[in-house]
């Protein structure tokens, strides 16, 4: 099996991975740290597919997707900082004052789980924003001291697999998400 990740241009191949089943659902599309939570609540339905349909037809698109062959099998989204609640997090603090780019999720097919999907959609994603000229890439994975976590919840990612693309630790946050430590992770990029 050979990934290849490639943006997230295709909205189709988008709606796979993060869109809901029912096309009227209230839920997901990635779009919750993405945008201020009034829109947030606001984009009901058929609307919050539109919007992140806008988002894969403008620059830069809203993240990157796996595929095995022309089958979609993976989603991260990532996008600079200061274009997500990230910017005005009161759980999350800011290392500096560099325009960092933030890695908030990590979604794998069922089918497709244990393939090394989430190594490449990492190093997928930290290509993407170094080709969009970011200087550090951040993301905020939960630390769960090696517990189990629900499949569910692992979407901000997982400490270990963070270090293993090279990211180090740069601060503890007050976030906790399926009670466990979410903690600030970097990568320079220059």
């Amino acid at each position: 099996m050979t990934i290849e990740v490639r943006p997230a241009s295709a909205f189709e191949d988008v709606r796979t991975l993060v869109g809901p089943k029912s096309p009227g659902a209230n839920v997901c599309w990635c779009l919750s740290y993405r945008i201020p939570s009034k829109l947030n609540n606001e984009l009901r339905g058929p609307a919050r597919g539109e919007y992140v349909a806008e988002l894969c037809r403008t620059g830069p698109p809203p993240g990157v997707l796996a595929y095995d062959g022309d089958e979609p099998v993976g989603w991260a989204a990532v996008a600079p900082r200061s274009d997500t609640s990230f910017a005005r997090s009161r759980t999350i603090p800011h290392v500096d004052d560099l325009p960092v780019w933030s890695l908030w999720c990590i979604r794998v097919r069922p089918g497709h789980r244990k393939k090394g999907i989430s190594h490449a959609l990492i190093a997928g994603a930290v290509e993407f924003a170094r080709a969009h000229g970011a200087p550090v890439i951040e993301a905020y994975p939960i630390d769960s001291g090696g517990a189990k976590i629900d499949v569910t919840m692992a979407y901000a990612g997982i400490r270990k697999n963070f270090e293993r693309a090279g990211f180090t630790h740069a601060a503890d946050t007050t976030s906790v998400l399926a009670g466990h430590p979410r903690v600030l992770m970097r990568l320079d990029l220059r």
